[in-house]
C-alpha cells in the first residue's frame, strides 16, 4: 500500500511517501518557514523523488492535533484536497501516537510523547514500547507540567522524552526521576512517517476527505479568552 503522509502540527514540517512501511521519499524542514507556502512544493518533490503521482497513492495520511492550531488546519486541509482530487481515502491520526511510532525499538521502555502547549501545559500520551510493538497507556491530553511530572514519578523503569516538548519537560525531571532520558535528536520530533506507520496499520478507520477532522483538545486562544470574558460577565 501506497501512502503519502504530512506531519505540520508544529514548527516543523514533514512529507512522506511510503510502500508497506517503507520510505521511498521522505522531505523535512524545521527552520520555522509558514507551512502554507511549503508544503505543497514539499509534497510535489517526494511525489517526483519517489517517482510517482497522487493518482499512484492508495491513502493520503496526517497528523491531525494536537499541536498548533494553524499547522494542524494547514496539514489537514492539504490532505482533504489531494484526497478529495484523487478520489482516494485519508487517515488522520493523533500527533502524539505519530510520534511513537518513531521510537518503536526493541528494548522495553515508556515513551512520553509531549508538546509544548504553552499556558505551562503539555500536549501528552504515554506508550509502552515492547519488542518493537506500541501499547497506549494515556489517551491524548493537555495537562499541567507537574501533573506530568506526578504521573511520570510512578512509572517503573526506563522512559524515553520525545516531542518539541521534550527539553522542557526532561529539564524539570531530570534531577527527580534519573531513569528519564531525552529521545536521540534524529528521533525527537515530530515526522510524518509515524503518521504512514499508523495509517499502515489502521486500514479499517480510513475516511472520504469530506470526513477527516481535526483534534485540537482545546479551544484555540481567541476562543479560549472569549469565553473566559463572557463567563466573567455572568
Amino acid at each position: 500500500m501506497k501512502i503519502l503522509a504530512i506531519d505540520s502540527s508544529a514548527g516543523a514540517a514533514s512529507v512522506a511517501v511510503t510502500e508497506d512501511k517503507k520510505i521511498l521519499s521522505e522531505c523535512y524542514i524545521n527552520k520555522g518557514l509558514t507551512h502554507s507556502q511549503t508544503l505543497i512544493p514539499m509534497v510535489d518533490f517526494a511525489l517526483k523523488n519517489a517517482g510517482m503521482k497522487t493518482q499512484d497513492i492508495d491513502v493520503f495520511a496526517v497528523t491531525n492535533g494536537p499541536g498548533s492550531f494553524t499547522g494542524v488546519r494547514i496539514g489537514v486541509a492539504a490532505i482533504k484536497g489531494l484526497a478529495m482530487g484523487a478520489d482516494k481515502p485519508c487517515f488522520g491520526v493523533s500527533t502524539l501516537e505519530a510520534m511513537a511510532n518513531s521510537l518503536r525499538l526493541w528494548d522495553d521502555f515508556t515513551i512520553c510523547c509531549v508538546m509544548d502547549a504553552r499556558c505551562s501545559q503539555f500536549y501528552t500520551a504515554t506508550f509502552y514500547c515492547e519488542s518493537g510493538n506500541l501499547t497506549r497507556f494515556t489517551p491524548d491530553r493537555a495537562i499541567s507540567s507537574q501533573e506530568l511530572i506526578e504521573e511520570l514519578k510512578e512509572i517503573d523503569g526506563k522512559i524515553v522524552i520525545t516531542g518539541d516538548g521534550a527539553e522542557l519537560l526532561y529539564n524539570s525531571v531530570k534531577d527527580i526521576i534519573p531513569e528519564a532520558v531525552l529521545a536521540p535528536e534524529n528521533l525527537k520530533w515530530q515526522r510524518a512517517y509515524g503518521a504512514a506507520v499508523s495509517a499502515a496499520e489502521n486500514k479499517e478507520n480510513f475516511v472520504p476527505g469530506e470526513k477527516l477532522e481535526v483534534s485540537y483538545l482545546r479551544l484555540p486562544q481567541a476562543e479560549r479568552e472569549l469565553k473566559k470574558k463572557k463567563e466573567n460577565l455572568k
